[in-house]
């Protein structure tokens, strides 16, 4: 039976159809997993030379503790100025950076969030941050880093791009942290707020290749060490009302303050600080040095040294340490320069259990460690899921999972009493109402 022409040309047509269908399958699964192994090689790069910064101020102020009275001024005073000047839009976190740009739907003002040059600037202003001992964390601008990575890609798919974003920020989580399961909780719960059945595959596709691509280079690793620490159904129950409630409000009250610098405060006192923002991040500069001096070079930089050893019981609890690394987190935070708060809150989390410690005397360290960092890290963010996943992978230990959840359920509670809205998800409302002002001008 012979085909007539017009049969022959519907079949070449579907042919070509389907070719071209497969095509743009798999150019974009490739562009997700060539973006993941992108966004693991930059987290590994950032972790390095943020440990490098810590390093080096860690040895000034060794041979001379009060060497912090000049640093930490001069570099907040540096840092701000590049961060507004050279490099705008890198200062805070940078996952509000990456929500902001998934809800703009213009193109040049989304670039301006999650450009290269925005994230090269993140770097190199975070580190020097870190080189002047601010309290900070590589983790959030490693987010705001993927997403930029993944952007620079999506030119190739543009309709694709809000799914590359919540990728590229999903697959910096999994890879600073060598925790895959926190990446995609996190990508869902934070930056989505919402489940993409149809962008999930790929959304894992990348978390993985980044993940594979950290674990190439530094090897399986657990972020805070292995933790065997448990709570007796008899014994030590009462730390989990008492920690989450501590730490949600302590986080709220973090969170509230930052927004409140963020979207202006009210009077002289907020007409000085948008007036004079260099002297001003000179100031916080100024005070994270006196909390550092007070204890004892504790507080400087990603306080994951002085978790890490709290956890393990490697050291004595301190009163002083969470308060003063809270206000050193403050300071750091409301300056305008380039920092991430995971890691600075699982600091405070881990000090406000070893508070705990000291009336609870019967309850294991580790297991209070584990909840303060699970509830304060709620606290700060809102996130609940990501809080307790993260924690738990970070350590390993599966024991301590329905308590670190009841912690973080006890923890969102209290820090909504405290701070409504959640601070990525409101910081980055900031930008967009400023995208649209500067669209209009």
């Amino acid at each position: 039976m012979l085909l007539r022409p017009t049969d022959t040309r519907l079949a070449l047509e579907r042919l070509r159809d389907a070719s071209g269908d497969a095509w743009t399958t798999w150019r974009r699964r490739s562009l997700f997993l060539a973006g993941g192994v992108c966004v693991g090689l930059a987290a590994v790069l950032m972790a390095k030379a943020a440990d490098a910064a810590q390093a080096v101020f860690r040895s000034g102020i060794t041979a001379s503790p009060l060497l912090a009275l000049l640093l930490c001024p001069a570099g907040f005073a540096l840092a701000a100025w590049l961060a507004r000047t050279v490099f705008p839009n890198s200062q805070g976190s940078g996952i509000p950076q990456v929500i902001a740009a998934r809800a703009l739907d213009d193109g040049p003002a989304r670039h301006a969030l999650i450009s290269l040059k925005v994230a090269a600037g993140k770097v190199v202003v975070m580190c020097l941050g870190l080189l002047c001992g601010a309290s900070i964390g590589r983790e959030g601008p490693t987010v705001q880093v993927g997403a930029a990575i993944m952007a620079t890609l999506g030119r190739l798919s543009p309709e694709r791009m809000r799914g590359l974003l919540l990728a590229g920020g999903a697959a910096g989580v999994a890879a600073a942290f060598n925790t895959p399961l926190a990446g995609i909780v996190f990508g869902i719960e934070e930056l989505g707020r919402a489940y993409d059945r149809r962008g999930s595959a790929l959304i894992v596709a990348a978390i993985v290749a980044a993940g594979l691509t950290s674990l190439a280079i530094l090897g399986d690793y657990t972020y805070f060490g292995t933790s065997d620490a448990g709570l007796s159904l008899s014994t030590g129950w009462l730390a989990v009302p008492v920690l989450g409630v501590a730490g949600g409000l302590a986080g709220g009250l973090f969170s509230r303050i930052v927004i409140g610098f963020a979207q202006g405060i009210p009077g002289r006192a907020g007409a000085w600080v948008a007036r004079r923002p260099i002297l001003f991040a000179t100031l916080c500069g100024l005070g994270v040095a006196l909390c550092g001096l007070a204890s004892g070079g504790a507080v400087y930089g990603t306080g994951y040294e002085e978790a890490r050893e709290i956890l393990h019981g490697e050291s004595d609890p301190r009163w002083a340490f969470a308060p003063l690394k809270f206000l050193a987190t403050v300071l750091s935070s409301i300056s305008g320069i380039p920092g991430g708060l995971f890691a600075p809150s699982l600091a405070v989390g881990a000090g406000l259990g070893a508070q705990a410690s000291l009336i609870l005397a019967d309850v294991p360290v580790g297991a209070l460690v584990l909840i303060g960092m699970t509830a304060y890290l709620t606290g700060v963010l809102q996130a609940p899921i990501t809080s307790f996943v993260i924690v738990t992978e970070m350590t390993q230990n599966h024991a301590m999972v329905i308590p670190l959840m009841l912690a973080a359920l006890i923890a969102d509670a209290m820090s909504k009493l405290v701070c409504r809205g959640g601070l990525y998800h409101t910081l980055a409302e900031v930008l967009v109402q400023r995208a649209g002002r500067e669209r209009n001008a």
